[in-house]
């Protein structure tokens, strides 16, 4: 199918795939990807569908709140497992793929999980938009057999969020984040106190009204990303967020004029 595929045709051709497989478990993250597969599972299996989102150190608290509010919106039958990360050695290492071992360990949870309780496919939110890049992650969940239902149905990113719209989520619109292990550059070992470091200063600049941020970790200095138009306004607000962020350990504080850039 098309990219540009009517957001009607790729819903009712996800409905019908859903349906043929009769039971379906969905890799939650609290995203619009996942969270646009997760209703249309629960539009087309019910009781038959279960959203699954996996409660991890590198998973912001905010992160959780929200994927549990935006499950409840959906209406689906929801599961909180836990996943340690930081129990993996090869993880906490912080390798160029990381992510690697971040998903193969969800693969390892909820593999078994979708065995015993007898469902047909572990689906996720992988995207067309999302195999453009170098995804670690993603080599993980096909050699793990999880399902791509966005990709087959041929829908990228934009697609992704005006079916989204069309469904009335609320958060179609949600920005894109990244686990907070992102914030910490690769051959930096991952610790719970810098993870937590992280977390905290960026809720520091979410709470003065910034909804995508960035606090990316360099030893004792922070560099702030916030999307290229807020700039201007947190550079206003730049002796604020110094005198917050230096109470959380950082010795200096630099807001990244560039802004915010998904690959960084």
């Amino acid at each position: 199918m098309p990219a540009d595929a009517s957001p009607n045709v790729a819903y009712g051709r996800m409905v019908n795939e859903m349906r043929r497989r009769g039971r379906v478990l969905v890799a939650f993250s609290g995203g619009v990807d996942s969270g646009l597969v997760a209703r249309i599972a629960h539009d087309a299996l019910g009781g038959a569908a279960l959203a699954v989102i996996a409660d991890s150190e590198s998973l912001a608290r905010w992160e959780m709140r929200e994927a549990l509010s935006e499950a409840e919106e959906i209406g689906i039958e929801t599961r909180v497992v836990r996943l340690s990360e930081l129990s993996n050695p090869r993880y906490t290492e912080n390798p160029a793929n990381r992510c690697f071992f971040c998903r193969q360990g969800l693969a390892e949870i909820l593999g078994p999980l979708a065995q015993e309780e007898r469902f047909a496919a572990i689906a996720d939110g992988v995207h067309l938009s999302d195999l453009g890049d170098v995804r670690p992650g993603i080599r993980a969940m096909d050699e793990a057999g999880f399902w791509h239902p966005l990709v087959e149905t041929g829908l990228d990113k934009g697609g992704v969020r005006l079916l989204a719209r069309t469904l009335g989520l609320s958060f179609a619109d949600k920005p894109s984040n990244a686990c907070l292990s992102s914030r910490i550059p690769h051959g930096t070992a991952i610790t719970l106190e810098l993870l937590r470091m992280v977390e905290s200063a960026e809720d520091d600049v979410r709470n003065l009204g910034f909804r995508q941020v960035r606090v990316r970790h360099h030893g004792s200095l922070a560099r702030i990303e916030v999307p290229p138009e807020d700039v201007p306004s947190l550079q206003d607000r730049a002796t604020e967020v110094s005198e917050a962020l230096r109470r959380r350990g950082y010795a200096e504080v630099v807001i990244d004029p560039a802004g915010y850039r998904s690959s960084a």
